[in-house]
């Protein structure tokens, strides 16, 4: 852990707590690098989601039935 880490509680499940407490003694890392990797990890596919979001604000919307009718048209359902 880097010195600007900043101290936080956080109320798992049992369960997943338990998972955890097993994956981080199974790869010798601790709680906190596993948990800070995830929300980094989620934190980083967000922010590919906006990207892409972005790139596709141009393009022309159409109705769930309109993309189903579409799906359909083509074979594909």
């Amino acid at each position: 852990m880097n010195d600007t880490a900043t101290r936080s509680t956080i109320y798992f499940r049992s369960d997943l707590h338990h998972a955890l407490r097993l994956k981080a003694a199974h790869t010798r890392r601790s709680i906190s690098d596993l948990v800070n990797d995830a929300v980094r990890q989620a934190l980083q596919e967000d922010q590919e989601d906006l990207a892409a979001f972005e790139e596709r604000v141009s393009e022309p919307l159409i109705t769930y039935e309109e993309l189903l009718k579409d799906l359909k048209k083509h074979g594909k359902i």
